[in-house]
């Protein structure tokens, strides 16, 4: 074991390089700070921004049930049973506003 009070002085060469190590470790320690920081301002940011936010009703007939929603796009899709037939309905995503209808029959 040695004793720390027994310590020699550093020659130049060796209080240089701890020099450097002390400041390379500062810079590092700032960067990842930084870091950090920048992360939380984003996730914060992203948590509180306001789009506003839309609210809508679509009114299905009497007796319809939903079969399938899905995604395409910027369109929402909902398949509906209505009396035994297939209808499509396409919404858009950003206003919820009905953008086309498509009914499938059955051949006589």
């Amino acid at each position: 074991m040695t004793d720390l009070g027994d310590r020699q002085p550093l020659d130049p060469a060796q209080a240089k390089l701890f020099a450097r190590v002390r400041t390379l470790m500062l810079v590092s320690g700032i960067a990842t700070m930084l870091g950090i920081g920048v992360i939380i301002a984003v996730i914060g940011y992203r948590l509180f921004r306001t789009e506003g936010s839309i609210e809508a009703t679509a009114q299905l007939p009497r007796g319809a049930r939903i079969i399938q929603t899905a995604v395409a796009g910027d369109r929402i899709v909902v398949t509906i049973e209505i009396g035994g037939t297939v209808e499509i309905r396409t919404f858009d995503a950003r206003t919820l506003r009905q953008e086309g209808r498509l009914q499938f029959g059955v051949e006589p």
